[in-house]
């Protein structure tokens, strides 16, 4: 259940990058032909924020976020896990903040019929909502890699991290016969 959420919003935020590439491919070939798609740049912006907060959820469990953990590899191993538990309660809580102001903002905006500017006005809740969606979802995502790290089972990002791979590890079919050389060595 929890793999096909993050799936979905991994394919939404997927689907929305298409749909600027749809619009933007309508308005190159409008101009040739003589014509204008109206609110082309609008629905182009509404489009880029709904899939950057659809993917947030999807890039923090596959372990696709930035993280900054060179404090807490030097660490000994036992207090790696009390201050990973430390770190991701604040991203949660902080993320509780973002959901309700974000969900917030859209029930304000439907509340008070607020519609967009543009040549196409629309309501402006409708690219809210993404908004608000994806946040809850990377709430939920950072909630359940903090269940798990309290359980004592390592969080899915956190086994990805070992899975990068340096290009010096990537040989060649003809280097995987010959002798290992140092970087020292083949600097010379």
């Amino acid at each position: 259940m929890k793999r096909a959420l993050y799936l979905l919003s991994g394919g939404l935020s997927g689907f929305f990058i298409v749909l600027i590439m749809l619009i933007i491919l309508a308005q190159i070939i409008g101009r040739m032909m003589g014509f204008i798609v109206p609110s082309a740049e609008d629905f182009s912006g509404y489009a880029l924020a709904a899939s950057t907060f659809f993917g947030l959820a999807y890039t923090f469990r596959e372990g696709g976020h930035i993280r900054v953990n060179l404090a807490i590899q030097r660490l000994p191993e036992s207090l790696q896990r009390p201050l990973e538990t430390l770190v991701l309660t604040l991203a949660f809580l902080l993320l509780c903040f973002c959901s309700y102001y974000c969900t917030y903002m859209v029930w304000e905006s439907y509340d008070f019929e607020e519609v967009t500017h543009g040549y196409i006005p629309i309501p402006l809740w409708i690219p809210q909502v993404p908004l608000a969606v994806g946040m809850i979802a990377f709430n939920l995502a950072v909630l359940d890699s903090l269940i798990d790290n309290i359980r004592g089972i390592t969080p899915h990002y956190k086994q990805l991290e070992g899975e990068d791979v340096s290009l010096e590890l990537i040989e060649s079919p003809d280097e995987a016969s010959a002798p290992q050389v140092s970087s020292k060595e083949r600097a010379k």
